[in-house]
C-alpha cells in the first residue's frame, strides 16, 4: 500500500516537472517574440525588414547614381582634354580616297585643259582646236543623212540601229525656223519617236506626219519664276526639258543653236545630263566668241577646247565633220589658217546602255 502510493507521488512529480518545464520554455519563447518582434508569415517578410531593404535599395540607388554622375563628369571632362590635345596635333591624311557616288553631283565649273603652248597665242589654239574637230576619232560604218550636214551613226556596235529594232528610240531637234528636217523625218519613218523643237512655231504643240513640233528652245538656264509677265517660257534647261516630258533617255541630241551652243554644252556638262545622251549632233560657229563667253581670243579657244574634252571624258566619241564651204572663212572675225565659221560635227556615246 505504501509502495503504491510512492509510485504515484513520484508519477505526479514528474509530470509536474514536465509542465513546469514547458510552461518556462513558452515564457522564454514569448519573451523572446516579444523583443524583435511578432514573426510573420513563412514567405513574407516583416515590416521592419521591408523598411530596411527599402532603405539598403534607395542607398544602393543613391550610390549608383552618384557613381554614374560621377563617371559621366569624368568622360566630359576626359573627352574636352582629349578635344584640346586632338585640336593640337596636326589632322593625318586619310589612307584612302573617299568612295565615287554613282549619282554625279552638279559641278560649278569646267576643268580647263592647259595652253597648247607657253605663247598663248591664238594661233597656237586655233591650230590644236580645228586639228582636233576635223579628226574623226571613231568610224561609223553606216550613217544616217551622210549627203547633208547632220548624220547619226547606225552601226551596230552601238546602240541606236538595236533601239530602232526595239522602237524605243528618241529623237530631239532643237532649232529656230529650220527648214531642213530630213535626218529627223528620215529617224521618224525608220520608227523613231521624234520630237522638233523651235520657240517660232505659233502653237504650242503640233504634230505634223511622224513628228511632234513644240514652241519651246533649249538653253542653258530655266527662265526667271520672277517675272509673271513670262507665263509660258520658250526656252528652258534640256534636264527640265526631259523632266516636263517624262523622258529619261534621248538617243539622238540634234541642235543648231545659233552662236549658243557654248553654253549650252557648258551646262550639260556642269548638270551630268550627257548620261542621258546616245548621239549629239552639234552646229560650231566660230566666226565669234558665242553668247556670255568672255576673254581674249586665245582664252576663248582654249575654253572651246576643253568644252569638247569635257565630251570626251564623257564617252563621247566624234564620228562625223562637215564644213560647209559657202560660209566665210572666219575664225573669231580674222582669217585664221583658212578655217570656216561654220562646222557641224556628231559625236556617239560609246559607253550608252539606254
Amino acid at each position: 500500500m505504501d509502495m503504491g502510493r510512492e509510485r504515484l507521488t513520484w508519477g505526479l512529480l514528474l509530470r509536474v516537472g514536465v509542465l513546469l518545464t514547458g510552461l518556462c520554455v513558452c515564457v522564454h519563447v514569448y519573451l523572446e517574440t516579444g523583443w524583435r518582434g511578432t514573426p510573420a508569415p513563412l514567405g513574407r517578410p516583416t515590416q521592419a525588414i521591408q523598411n530596411w531593404g527599402t532603405k539598403a535599395e534607395t542607398e544602393e540607388q543613391d550610390r549608383s547614381i552618384k557613381r554614374r554622375i560621377s563617371y559621366v563628369r569624368t568622360l566630359k571632362k576626359d573627352s574636352q582634354i582629349k578635344k584640346k590635345e586632338e585640336d593640337k596635333e596636326e589632322p593625318s591624311p586619310a589612307c584612302c580616297p573617299p568612295l565615287r557616288s554613282h549619282r554625279k553631283a552638279p559641278r560649278w565649273h569646267i576643268d580647263l585643259e592647259p595652253w597648247a603652248r607657253v605663247s598663248h597665242s591664238l594661233e597656237d589654239e586655233a591650230k590644236r582646236f580645228l586639228n582636233y574637230i576635223t579628226t574623226p576619232q571613231v568610224s561609223c560604218a553606216a550613217q544616217e543623212g551622210t549627203k547633208g550636214a547632220w548624220a547619226a551613226c547606225l552601226d551596230p556596235k552601238y546602240s541606236l540601229s538595236h533601239r530602232i529594232q526595239s522602237k524605243h528610240c528618241r529623237v530631239y531637234s532643237f532649232g529656230l525656223g529650220v527648214d531642213d528636217r530630213t535626218l529627223e523625218r528620215s529617224l521618224a519613218r525608220a520608227g523613231c519617236e521624234v520630237h522638233c523643237f523651235d520657240p517660232s512655231l505659233k502653237q504650242p504643240h503640233l504634230q505634223q506626219a511622224e513628228m511632234w513640233l513644240h514652241r519651246l528652245s533649249i538653253d542653258w538656264r530655266d527662265p526667271n519664276p520672277a517675272f509673271v509677265a513670262q507665263r509660258h517660257a520658250n526656252t528652258k534647261k534640256l534636264a527640265t526639258i526631259l523632266n516636263d516630258f517624262g523622258h529619261r533617255q534621248v538617243d539622238v541630241l540634234k541642235a543648231d543653236m545659233e552662236s549658243a551652243e557654248w553654253k549650252i554644252l557648258e551646262n550639260l556638262v556642269l548638270e551630268g545630263v550627257l548620261d542621258s545622251v546616245g548621239q549629239l549632233l552639234l552646229e560650231l560657229h566660230l566666226h565669234w566668241a558665242g553668247f556670255e563667253v568672255g576673254g581674249d581670243d586665245p582664252s576663248v579657244v582654249r575654253y572651246w577646247f576643253s568644252l569638247l574634252k569635257e565630251l570626251e571624258r564623257a564617252n563621247f566619241r566624234l564620228f562625223h565633220v562637215h564644213s560647209d564651204p559657202a560660209k566665210p572663212h572666219l575664225f573669231l572675225h580674222k582669217n585664221v589658217l583658212n578655217a570656216s565659221s561654220v562646222y557641224t560635227l556628231s559625236w556617239v556615246n560609246t559607253e550608252w546602255k539606254p
